[in-house]
């Protein structure tokens, strides 16, 4: 009788667990109308954001403080790109993406957060002087994507490695014209490089011209040149 009392409660658990799952499962088969609000979504973020280019999309932890290195150099390369008419896109959050949109926003260029919702609120930062607001995380990657003409990823936590997967996937499969994907801090990213070599290229799971589409970079005057010269405003 016990047995068959907790498989009852276990049954019941699980069947909880899959009622109550998490923001993914928003969209079901009989919620169609959550459509329109993907569209409006989408329509906001093309009428927003179709005047920004040229810009880079800027990823980086969100726990960087504003006295740490990474910080600083975010801050800095923005700041230098904008006076070359670059605009800065970030996904609008503190640390790295303040940073980011500081730069910009203190030269007076166009500093742009691609703010989410979140159900632990993230507060967009306050040097946004164009901000877009999404609830669904593939529109908000869509926009950071469509609207950027390089990467410049510092160090971060697994939604930067996110980023970082996606836009090489992206580029690996010609889904998106290549642009500059830049790692900013050896010290960080070398043992990523590393593990990917040993162990991805070595199984043959990716090509080795795939290894081709990372760029590692430390100082933040190299960032900017090879952003320029991509652009062909330098």
């Amino acid at each position: 009788m016990n047995h068959n009392f907790e498989n009852h409660n276990n049954f019941n658990e699980l069947h909880d667990f899959k009622e109550k799952q998490y923001i993914i499962d928003a969209i079901k088969v009989g919620d169609t109308w959550r459509i329109f609000r993907v569209l409006s979504e989408m329509v906001e973020g093309f009428e927003k954001l179709s005047q920004i280019v040229p810009a880079v999309t800027v990823f980086g932890s969100a726990r960087a403080k504003p006295n740490s290195k990474y910080y600083k150099m975010a801050r800095y390369i923005t700041g230098c790109l904008v006076e070359y008419g670059v605009s800065t896109l970030t996904g609008g959050g503190p640390g790295i993406m303040e940073a980011a949109n500081r730069g910009a926003f203190e030269k007076g260029g166009k500093s742009v957060g691609c703010n989410i919702e979140l159900p632990l609120e993230q507060k967009p930062n306050r040097y946004c002087n164009i901000l877009v607001s999404f609830h669904y995380f593939f529109i908000r990657k869509l926009m950071l994507v469509k609207y950027s003409s390089g990467f410049i990823i510092f160090p971060g936590g697994f939604g930067t490695l996110d980023e970082v997967f996606e836009a090489l996937t992206l580029i690996q499969t010609k889904k998106i014209r290549p642009f500059p994907l830049i790692l900013v801090g050896s010290e960080y990213w070398h043992g990523f490089y590393d593990w990917i070599k040993r162990n991805t290229l070595k199984k043959r799971l990716i090509d080795k011209e795939d290894l081709n589409l990372i760029e590692i970079i430390d100082t933040p005057e190299e960032v900017i040149t090879k952003i320029l010269r991509f652009l062909k405003l330098k």
